[in-house]
């Protein structure tokens, strides 16, 4: 039995499971805050001292918020400011991070093969059908998304870096800290009016609403989007560890 060490990396907090072939959870899932300010050699040794504290593992899956391509960091948006999100940008952690060999270094950290991808994206992968167009929308700190095709995961697009309305990001306008201002009745409508203005963009099967905010939205918001629109927990983010690797830009994406 192959087992997955699945660690899902946030802003606030980084959360940690050991899973086997099926998906099921082999130990109770762990959580630590993030540290900051967080260089990358901070990064590796925070989630190596989390995977002490679980059963051995036989690959690894980290999901990281920001930009991955084939398992290097092109931008991190929490992870180069000096004391979490939207804090002040550190222009040495900037340096540090851009262009890091995340995906190598973790494997070669864990002594395992290691799977390197968007934190949106490992959650899409514990959710989707594999059939049809299917947008994940991650509501949290900020915004996450992760578009597949017939299951097949698209290249990755920093949606939460586009302007949605008078120079405001999607980040900034449906994140934590506008959830916290307007209260989650105003919060969730704000999400609604998100996924209809996204709706004739996407032309999705089945959009899925992820995050640890997505439980926050008010019924009547969620029921006035559609019965494509699914509601999906926060544990897909561990869980979609295992599946990740039978994406085909897992397979690609994928070290020893």
């Amino acid at each position: 039995m192959v087992t997955t060490l699945a660690i899902d990396c946030g802003g606030g907090g980084i959360k940690a499971s050991v899973l086997d072939e099926a998906g099921t959870m082999r130990a109770r899932p762990l959580r630590v805050p993030t540290p900051y300010p967080l260089p990358p050699a901070l990064f590796v040794r925070t989630l190596l001292d989390l995977g002490l504290r679980l059963p051995t593992a036989d690959r690894l899956t980290v999901g990281v918020p920001g930009m991955i391509r084939h398992g290097v960091v092109v931008t991190t948006p929490h992870y180069v400011t000096r004391s979490g999100p939207r804090s002040r940008v550190d222009p040495d952690l900037l340096a540090e991070w851009s262009g890091w060999d995340a995906r190598g270094a973790l494997a070669d950290a864990f002594g395992v093969p290691a799977l390197v991808l968007n934190d949106a994206e490992v959650h899409g992968a514990g959710v989707v059908a594999g059939t049809g167009c299917e947008l994940v929308l991650t509501l949290g700190t900020g915004l996450g998304s992760a578009l597949f095709d017939g299951g097949v995961l698209a290249p990755h697009l920093e949606l939460s870096h586009a302007p949605v309305r008078w120079g405001t990001t999607y980040d900034t306008y449906v994140g934590e800290p506008e959830r916290r201002r307007l209260g989650d009745a105003f919060w969730s409508r704000r999400i609604r009016q998100v996924v209809d203005g996204l709706r004739p963009v996407f032309r999705w099967d089945r959009l899925y609403l992820g995050g640890g905010n997505s439980r926050l939205i008010r019924p009547e918001q969620l029921a006035r989007m559609g019965d494509d629109v699914v509601v999906v927990p926060n544990t897909a983010g561990i869980v979609g560890g295992v599946r990740a690797w039978e994406l085909s830009t897992g397979r690609r994406d994928a070290r020893t």
